[in-house]
């Protein structure tokens, strides 16, 4: 099976397992690798001297034919006989004799060929000297597989002790003989009747009597010397009370023959008792003795080796003479002989005949004369001669010699003889064991080599015709392959070759070697195929293959017309002096205005896309390529399915030196058409060219004009246009054109044989109608007419398309203008190309989907797309485009341009809030993709706001949020509410996120009411893409969405700012649920539509308090990012957090609070005294004004005003301060001390600031407030400090 090789030499052993390597050369190859390597004795002193590897079967049903694991059995000196894994550990240990053992040999199940052939059993021979122990399989594959299981289990679990099933063996001792070298097991055997009366008749005479059964037998062979070959046979099946009863009388003779159940068993070898084996050997059995029948007596003779032959009756054996000896063993009789093969090595190869390869025969009636009868089976005998370094291959019985191969002198020769262990009748069913028969192992190259013999080296002389034709087959490809470099030499043996083989199939076969052969040129290919034509001509007609005959026919004709077309090829004619712009436009039948405007697109486009074509690498085609491609059918040709590339080298073959003018068109079309072309295929090669060598025809203005004519001559051909076609029916003809270039991504090529094509249908349609009126109207002036068709208002429908499709292709591929910032790797994936068919299946929304991707691959803003429109529609004031003018030139000015002609070209389905839409539904898109990239997300809701239309901005800020948003801001409230804020995405880009949200919900809130004040507006499409199918576009979704109810969506956006505000600030220790009551926290992440309970009248107290310190806590976090901010100058706010957009959080705080039930004086009054708690003094003075109770703040700011002057006089240790203090009132000291200056987030004020904060706190205290007269004593204070 090719599982395992094993080397052993001595006492050490190497296991060998093949594994998939990498070659020097880069191939992947299988090596063969060290699986294990260690010394195999046991026992004082001995050696290995025989091995052999045994595949099991798997039990399982579904096995594959591949062995579940592979025994090694090592024999040794000593006589033990061990069992081994792949990994070398040792699973039994069995001592059946004391000689040495001298070999192993095995025996697997076979299926029997015919229903009289004798079942064989499976089993394990072992020869000693003087002694055959053969072990019976069945027994032998459960033992290992109990004693493989104990070993895994024992490995597994430390130690348990399962006692495997006893191993059934006998053992004979083989009498009468020298020297016995080498052994055969035959199996069982039963005599033909006849046989038996004569074995019987010479033993008991006349008048002996035979028994009703013939007995069955083991039959052994031996070789050695003495006989030379001896033969034993030994009797089956004694019953067993007989042999019970026997063994009473002589016990000591027959123990043995029993099946020995407990003899020679060893305990097991665990790791933990590596002590040498117990010195008290176990107990050996002595053998049943067996006398040699009869031999082949040769006293000079020594016998070296015997290999029996896969299907048991005959066997090879090799002796001290260096003969080869083939043995019928069934017989018992020397049938050949071979000299000269000393030191040889001998297998066997079985071929089982494959019934295809059958050939049938017309006077032949035997049951292998047809493809159904029984499959032959053939043996071939294998000799590999040492000395000579050669292997042969030879027919048995008498057969031929046939094959021989140089190997060198140093290989070995395997032959196992059995395949794998553990089958029988039932199990091999349908069983394909995957095995090698036989291998060669050349230690020189390192490699081990199989042989495969076909089936038909066996056939007798009278169908040795075949293999003559086989050998002749080979020697013609050997031919091919030789160096030689004569053609005329070639092409004669070539021919001589042919036509010596008999067989029309080989002949074919021959034939279709020659003409695939690269090496074999025009002439001589075109040479022999003539040569076996002719000969195939004289034939008489009952004797000639007409398939051949029709195969050579067609052959011939391709050679002719592969010549023709390589020499009009070849053939350089007058160039015509390219056309002037003038005659092109006439051509396609232009206005000089359009034909100007075609030019300008065309260079746009050849600027923009610099993508390569099909690689160019020569014009010619080769004949073996051009054979292939082609094939004759009932007089026309027709090409093979292939791929793309090979297409276009036929077409360029033919066409490509006409369309660069170098060669006659004329004559192409005439010689492609009397060669047997249909119009119809020679357009589609024509198409196929043009379409993919477009950078080539760009560049070649000329090929415009050799097209037109080429167009022109293929519609004039028989069968091209359909007679009956008339100008209000479409032509087939003309549509199968457009149909390729609809499907074309080549859009400038595409674009140019449209207008190639609409040119020369109305040409013809006008001959067609002049016709017609010449005979209505004769001589009146139609000049002036265009003859209307069908096909011509089709070709204008593909001619906007195709340059629609050019204009959005070339936008798409313009390049990317890229700035410093960062890029995602999903905006580098480049654009797919664009056809008619791709837009026309892509739905209403295909062409803006199209150009939204290229906004997120280009990363503009969404201002271009607004500024690009306004350009367009130059309806709007000039102050607004200056407005937006720097943000614009940003942008480079070609991008503009190109977006302008897009949007020209397509008024409705690139309208601006259309291609918002897709913008923004294209970047959450990508944002869902990777929601690390915040930045998508952000631009999305830009590119949202940006849409004028309620209608269309709810629906798609609805979609966004079912889609994308509610389910990822669910997970992010409950594991901020768990834990305090660490979730999926990094903080940043939460952050990003929740701000998002709340901004998604304002956008769909301000919508929602604005859609009341508009009409949803009228979704258009351009005239020439009316016929657009595919999925629904997102605007026509958006606008299907239902209304979302009002109240929910602003207790939900009332929740995302409460989350926003948690991050942007991170405030600790907030659980964001815990602000709502029940009733709040069930109407969250509902669907928008839908009516849900929400809170309404009074709000629990303790909730209520929560909020408020909440608020408290977010004002506090806003006004000290603020100071930070002022301090870090350099860093501006915009920058730490890019998504901020100027929200404003003190009014986005009092909101809240105005939607918490919170009183909004609180948080402004706390906004106040926090701005003059870090001493932000100016900033202070703007927010006291919001303020609606100032009394209360008043207070407030009186208690900051005394914490400041505390902290100036009493902890500025100045001289100065001690002596004020002294001075001042003593109600207004014990004040003073009382004040915790730590309170203060910035003490350190200057006095004059302080004093105008107190004098603002006497403004609005009434003087009947209990704090006025400490107002006016901290007045004067200030006024005596200030001096």
């Amino acid at each position: 099976t090719n599982d395992l090789m094993v080397i052993a030499n001595e006492q050490k052993a190497v296991f060998l397992v093949p594994k998939w390597k990498h070659s020097d050369k880069g191939k992947e190859e299988m090596q063969y690798a060290v699986g294990w390597s260690g010394s195999l004795n046991v026992e004082e002193g001995e050696c290995v001297s025989s091995v052999l590897c045994i595949p099991l079967a798997s039990q399982k049903r579904s096995s594959t034919g591949r062995p579940d694991w592979t025994c090694i059995v090592v024999g040794f000196t000593s006589g033990y006989v061990r069992f081994y894994t792949e990994s070398g550990v040792l699973l039994l240990a069995q001592l059946l004799n004391e000689d040495p053992v001298l070999q192993l040999k095995c025996r697997t199940y076979e299926i029997p060929r015919h229903p009289g052939v004798t079942e064989q059993n499976e089993e394990l021979s072992i020869l000693y000297p003087a002694a055959i122990v053969t072990i019976d399989g069945f027994s032998l594959f459960q033992s290992l597989r109990a004693c493989r299981n104990q070993v895994a289990r024992a490995a597994a679990s430390g130690n348990e002790n399962v006692q495997p099933p006893p191993l059934a063996y006998k053992k004979w001792g083989l009498q009468d003989v020298d020297i016995i070298v080498d052994h055969a097991s035959i199996g069982i055997m039963t005599l033909s009747p006849f046989d038996q009366m004569k074995t019987a008749s010479n033993i008991g005479g006349y008048y002996a009597a035979i028994k009703n059964s013939p007995p069955a037998m083991s039959q052994y062979v031996t070789v050695g010397s003495n006989p030379f070959t001896g033969f034993f046979f030994a009797l089956e099946g004694s019953s067993q009370p007989l042999l019970s009863h026997v063994a009473l009388a002589v016990a000591s003779k027959l123990t043995s023959a029993l099946f020995n159940a407990a003899s020679g068993w060893l305990g097991w070898k665990s790791k933990h008792e590596e002590e040498p084996a117990q010195k008290q050997k176990p107990k050996v059995e002595p053998a049943t003795p067996l006398a040699v029948r009869f031999g082949l007596p040769d006293s000079r003779r020594h016998g070296e080796r015997i290999c029996l032959s896969p299907c048991n009756t005959l066997a090879a054996v090799t002796d001290g003479f260096g003969r080869v000896i083939l043995l019928d063993v069934t017989r018992g009789l020397a049938v050949r002989m071979w000299k000269g093969y000393r030191d040889a090595e001998v297998g066997w190869i079985q071929t089982v005949e494959d019934l295809h390869e059958r050939e049938t025969e017309k006077m032949d009636f035997s049951p292998f004369g047809n493809a159904q009868g029984p499959s032959r089976v053939a043996q071939f005998l294998v000799i590999y001669a040492a000395r000579r370094g050669i292997l042969e291959v030879w027919s048995t019985q008498q057969g031929p010699r046939v094959g021989a191969f140089n190997v060198g002198k140093c290989c070995r020769l395997l032959y196992p003889g059995y395949k794998i262990m553990g089958l029988n009748n039932v199990t091999s069913q349908g069983w394909q064991p995957q095995t090698y028969q036989i291998c060669l192992v050349d230690p020189v190259s390192g490699s081990v080599k199989t042989i495969h013999v076909p089936f038909h080296l066996a056939l007798s002389d009278k169908k040795s015709e075949r293999a003559k034709d086989m050998h002749l087959v080979k020697k013609l490809n050997a031919l091919l392959k030789a160096k030689t470099s004569d053609p005329d030499l070639i092409e004669a043996e070539a021919k001589e070759l042919i036509l010596d083989i008999k067989y029309p199939a080989t002949k074919k076969q021959a034939l279709e070697s020659i003409l695939t052969s690269e090496r074999v040129p025009l002439s001589s290919l075109t040479n022999i195929t003539q040569t076996l034509m002719d000969n195939l001509n004289k034939q008489e007609l009952e004797c000639v293959d007409e398939g051949l005959l029709q195969f050579c026919a067609n052959k011939l004709k391709l050679l002719h017309l592969y010549e023709l077309v390589s020499k009009l090829n070849s053939q350089s004619i007058q160039k015509d002096t390219p056309p002037s712009d003038n005659d092109l436009a006439k051509l396609l039948r232009l206005e000089e205005r359009d034909f100007r405007r075609l030019e300008t697109l065309l260079e746009n486009y050849k600027k923009e896309n610099t993508q390569s074509t099909v690689d160019e690498k020569d014009d010619s085609l080769s004949v073996k390529m051009f054979l292939e491609y082609l094939e004759y059918e009932k007089d026309m040709i027709n090409v093979k399915n292939m791929e793309d590339g090979e297409y276009v080298a036929l077409g360029s073959f033919f066409f490509w030196k006409c369309l660069c003018g170098e060669s006659s068109i004329e004559e192409m079309c005439r010689a492609l058409e009397s060669a047997g072309f249909s119009p119809q295929i020679l357009l589609s090669l024509l198409l196929n060219l043009w379409l993919s060598k477009e950078k080539d025809i760009l560049d070649k203005p000329d090929s415009v004009s050799c097209l037109h004519t080429m167009l022109s001559l293929l519609s004039k051909m028989k069968v091209a246009i359909d007679e009956s076609w008339d100008t209000q029916s479409i032509s087939p003809w003309w549509q199968q054109m457009r149909t390729a270039c609809v499907q074309s991504e080549n859009n400038a090529a595409a674009l140019l044989s449209a207008h190639v094509g609409h040119s020369v249908t109305a040409q013809i349609v006008d001959s067609v109608t002049e016709k017609k009126f010449s005979q209505i109207i004769v001589g009146s002036d139609t000049e002036s007419w265009e003859a209307l068709s069908l096909d011509t208002e089709y070709w204008k429908l593909l001619l906007k398309q195709l340059e629609d499709c050019l204009i959005l292709q070339t936008l798409l591929h313009s390049k990317v203008s890229r700035r410093t910032k960062r890029v995602s790797s999903l905006q580098t994936e480049p654009l797919g190309r664009l056809s008619v068919k791709k837009l026309l299946e892509a739905g209403k929304g295909g062409i803006a989907d199209t150009v939204a991707k290229w906004v997120f691959k280009q990363g503009f803003s969404p201002l271009v797309l607004n500024l690009a429109q306004h350009k367009t529609n130059m309806d709007r004031t000039d102050e607004s485009v200056e407005m937006h003018t720097p943000i614009f030139f940003e942008e480079p000015e070609e991008d503009a341009e190109l977006l302008q002609l897009a949007y020209q070209q397509f008024p409705c389905s690139l309208e601006v809030d259309v291609l918002h839409a897709h913008c923004c539904w294209e970047y959450v898109v990508q944002w869902n993709k990777d929601p690390e990239e915040a930045c998508f997300l952000i631009r999305s809701i830009d590119h949202l706001r940006c849409i004028v239309n309620a209608h269309v901005q709810h629906g798609i800020a609805l979609m966004m949020w079912n889609t994308f948003i509610v389910k990822r801001l669910s997970s992010a409230t409950y594991l901020m509410e768990k834990v305090s804020a660490d979730v999926g995405m990094g903080d940043t880009a939460m952050t990003a996120f929740l701000g998002c949200c709340s901004d998604l919900l304002q956008t769909l809130l301000e919508a929602d009411v604005s859609s009341d004040e508009m009409q949803a507006p009228v979704l258009d499409t351009e005239d020439a893409w009316v016929s657009v199918e595919g999925p629904v576009s997102i605007v026509e979704l958006a606008l299907e969405q239902k209304r979302i109810h009002y109240p929910l969506a602003e207790h939900q956006f009332v929740l995302c700012t409460i989350l926003y505000a948690i991050m942007r600030f991170s405030l600790k220790s907030v659980k964001p649920l815990s602000l709502f009551d029940s009733k709040g926290k069930n109407a969250f992440f509902k669907d928008l539509t839908s009516i849900q309970l929400l809170p309404s009248g009074d709000m629990d107290p303790n909730v209520l308090s929560l909020r408020q310190h909440f608020l408290v806590k977010v004002v506090s976090a806003v006004v000290q990012t603020l100071c930070s901010s002022q301090k870090a100058k350099e860093v501006s706010e915009e920058e730490l957090f890019p998504f901020e957009k100027g929200k404003n959080w003190p009014t986005l705080a009092v909101d809240l609070a105005q939607y918490l039930q919170v009183s909004e004086d609180v948080v402004k009054r706390h906004y106040v005294c926090e701005l003059y708690s870090y001493g932000m003094d100016h900033l202070g003075e703007e927010a006291y004004l919001q303020v609606a109770d100032k009394e209360v703040l008043a207070s407030q700011l009186l208690i900051l005003a005394g914490q400041r002057l505390a902290f100036a006089l009493l902890h500025v240790q100045t001289k100065d301060g001690t002596e004020l203090l002294a001075r001042l009132p003593p109600t207004l000291c014990t004040w003073l001390k009382a004040m915790n200056h730590r309170e203060l987030q910035n003490a350190e004020v200057p006095i004059a600031v302080t004093a105008k904060l107190i004098s603002k706190v006497m403004e609005h205290l009434p003087e009947n407030h209990g704090q006025y007269n400490l107002a006016l004593n901290l007045t004067e204070a200030v006024e005596a400090i200030s001096q």
